[in-house]
């Protein structure tokens, strides 16, 4: 399982629209079959600051996952939202076992 941290930073006016559109992408990328988690998350003392958790159940599913129609209207979409470009770190899952992630 990879798990990958996508740290965003948006511009304060566009919070709203940016919301949106990312959580539209969640709920598509949650149909895929290589997807176990999509969560965006949004800091509590900034709210221009967000996380998307993404856990990934094989590692062909990432790049799956940036040719889906839904990833590219995302991607466009808050391109211009951005305040800094987004950054990511990935991570191997330790904890809960893999087998636990299927049946989520």
């Amino acid at each position: 399982m990879l798990a990958v941290h996508v740290n965003i930073q948006v511009k304060s006016d566009v919070i709203d629209s940016f919301v949106e559109a990312t959580k539209e992408n969640a709920m598509n990328s949650l149909q895929e079959a290589g997807i176990a988690r999509f969560d965006l998350v949004q800091q509590k003392d900034d709210a221009t600051r967000f996380v998307l958790v993404e856990v990934y159940k094989n590692a062909d599913a990432p790049t799956l996952h940036k040719e889906t129609a839904h990833y590219a209207r995302w991607r466009d979409t808050v391109a211009d939202m951005m305040a800094v470009p987004r950054s990511s770190t990935k991570f191997e899952t330790l904890y809960p076992e893999n087998s636990r992630w299927e049946t989520a």
